[in-house]
Order: structure tokens, then sequence, then C-alpha cells
């Protein structure tokens, strides 16, 4: 005969008998305690730089913080007991194969390769890309958009020709009015350098510039790009502009680099009026009577050929004349005396001699005709 159980719900009889006495008791006498001193059927965390090594191993970012991390989290696991063995050993093992990965771009140089796509990807904007001597089209003109530009060939019709490319140096932006003011200054510098004879560029022919915007600085655009352009709207260009050393013989070169020096010399000119600055004046006329003196020497000093001494030798006796005038000028008392001067020796700049000396070196012989009024070079910006 069974006997019942007595009424409530009463706890199973272990099978193997109540535990012995020196078993280690919970807190509560509940449970016994494992390894690492945490009680058994307590829930075992998981260990933090484990996973974060396994994170940078799977992304490659970092892989030597991630190897160093996995390294450590392996020996945290063994002392306190906590999971993630698995996690910390696999992001060692994926960190150490990110190293040798980029081990092996560095060293080919894709790592460049691979910023200069992305750059280029994140732009959209291939004028980040120019370079002296490239034509391309611009979606909206040189006066309109030129975000994005498609290089083209310089035979055909194109909207510009890059004649040089100004670096500037790194750091914060320096704004819009800093870049252009730059851009002012160095690309009517190097202009002469792509086209040496001033005298064969197309009247509607005008500097323009591709400049860094705040967006693009952030991308690592650091780049000027000076620009011939034709300033009739969407007129364009046909065929290249470049006339630099390499497209002249060496008289050629002779008396086109006096002829710049000159013009160089001339745009010096100060702003205000010899009423206003006389003193500025006399030492720009300084400047130019000393320019002067260079010129002739170099053009007295070259063998030219037998066709062009005598139109030579005319010019460099012109050229004496107007030095004089320059060093008159340079010493005036007053205003009205500078004028006086100062028109004589102008007269001599571009004249009949400057004429007939071009036209036996084979250059361009029509003077080019220049605007009371100039606005100065457009600008676009990248």
């Amino acid at each position: 005969m069974s006997i019942p159980p007595p009424p409530g719900n009463q706890p199973p009889q272990d099978p193997y008998g109540p535990p012995p006495a020196n078993w280690a008791q919970g807190p509560q006498g509940y449970a016994p305690y494992g390894p690492a001193g945490r009680p058994y059927g307590t829930p075992v965390s998981v260990n933090a730089l484990a996973v974060t090594a396994l994170v940078l191993g799977v992304l490659c970012f970092l892989p030597a913080l991630g190897l160093v991390l996995g390294l450590i989290a392996l020996r945290q696991i063994k002392r306190s007991g906590q999971s993630g063995r698995g996690l910390a050993i696999a992001g060692a093992v994926l960190s150490s194969v990110g190293i040798v990965l980029w081990t092996a771009v560095l060293a080919t140089g894709a790592a460049s390769d691979a910023w200069e796509g992305f750059k280029d990807s994140a732009q959209g904007n291939e004028s980040l890309s120019l370079e002296k001597g490239d034509c391309f089209d611009a979606p909206g003109g040189l006066e309109g958009d030129t975000y994005d530009v498609d290089r083209v060939s310089c035979e055909g019709r194109h909207d510009g020709e890059v004649f040089a490319v100004v670096t500037l140096p790194g750091g914060s932006f320096p704004g819009d009015a800093e870049i252009t003011d730059i851009a002012d200054e160095k690309c009517y510098a190097l202009q002469d350098q792509y086209a040496m004879d001033t005298w064969a560029m197309p009247a509607d022919v005008d500097v323009y510039y591709l400049m860094p915007s705040r967006d693009s600085w952030r991308f690592g655009d650091r780049a000027i790009t000076c620009v011939f352009g034709n300033t009739e709207a969407r007129a364009g260009l046909t065929g290249s502009l470049r006339g630099d050393p390499t497209t002249f013989d060496t008289d050629q070169v002779v008396f086109l680099s006096t002829a710049n020096a000159l013009d160089t010399a001339l745009y010096e000119e100060p702003e205000d009026t010899p009423e206003d600055d006389l003193a500025g004046h006399r030492a720009w006329a300084a400047q130019v009577h000393d320019v002067l003196g260079e010129n002739i020497e170099a053009l007295r000093g070259h063998s030219w050929p037998s066709g062009a001494r005598g139109p030579v030798g005319a010019l460099v006796a012109d050229l004496e004349d107007a030095r004089e005038e320059w060093a008159k000028a340079s010493e005036a008392a007053d205003a009205d005396t500078y004028y006086a001067h100062y028109d004589k020796a102008y007269a001599y700049v571009d004249g009949p001699a400057t004429v007939t000396a071009r036209k036996a070196l084979g250059l361009a012989t029509t003077p080019p005709a220049y605007e009371e009024d100039e606005s100065g070079a457009s600008e676009a910006e990248v």
C-alpha cells in the first residue's frame, strides 16, 4: 500500500544523496561555486576586447590595433573565465591578415592609386586632374559649370586650354578672395611661358581660373588651374595656343624673351597717377630703364641670321632712345615733366622697328590691341 505524499509541492529527492559536509556553498547555501569564484548557473559575460578585436579584423581597419586587442583579450579571458576566446582568436588572425595586405598595398603604391580613385569618385570632378597642355570642355562653358569637365583634343573645338597649374600649400581653406589674388598674380605671370609670342594671341582669348572650392579643398584639391579661353560666350577655341621655347628656334626665343621682359616691367606701372604718386612713377621708370639696358645687351650679344641683323640693329637703336627718355622720367621734378618723357618713351614700344624685326624673324607682326578698361581675368570655381 502506497502512502500519498503530504500536501503541497515537494522538491524531488536527490538520487545521489546530500552533498558532503566540506562542499563549497553559495552566499545563501543555494549553489556551489565554479572556477574563478563564480557560482554555477551564473551567466558568463563576453569579453569586450574580444568583440572589438573581431570587428577590427573583419573591417581590416587598424589591423595592428586589432591584433593587440585580440592578444590582450586572450589573457583576460584566461584569468577571468569570461567567454569570447574564439572571437579573440578570430580577430587576431584576421588582423594579422590585414597587416599583410596593407603592407603589400603600401609597398606597391596601390594605396595612392586607391586614394586618387576615391577622391575623384567622391568629387566627380575631372578638373582636379587637368594638367598643363590639356584641352577640355565644360558643361556650362568657362563662365558656367566647371564642376566636371571632359578632356578633348586641342585640334578640335574646346572651351579651354590649360597653360599652367599652381599648387597651393596645405592647411585650412584660405578663402575665395585670397585664392583669387594668388591666381591673379601667378596666372598672368605664367602665361608668357606657355605662349611666348603675345602678338600671336587671338584678341578674343583671355585668362580664366579653375579654383578650389571649400568642398573640394576637403578632398585634397590644392590646384589653381590657369586656362586660356574665349571671351565670347560658348565660342570656344580651335587649335592649341602653345608657343613655348620648344615651338620656336633659338633666334625667336631670344627676341621674345627680351620683349616679354619689357612687357612685364611695363605692366608694373603704378595705379595712381603721377600727380598723386610721382615718387612711385619715378621709381617705376627707373626699373623700366634698367630692364631696357638688359634687353639691349642681350640683343647685341646674340648672333643673328643675316636677314635679321639690320632690323634687330634698328630696334636696338630705338630701345636706346627709349631708355634715355625713361631715365629722364625717373628724375622728373613734376608731373608735367614726367608725362613729357613718358610719352616719348612709350612711342618706341611696339613701334615700326619692332614690326620689321619680327617680320625678319618669322614672328607675328600685328601688335595686340589692348582695351582701355580691362576687368581682369575671369574666374571659375571648381
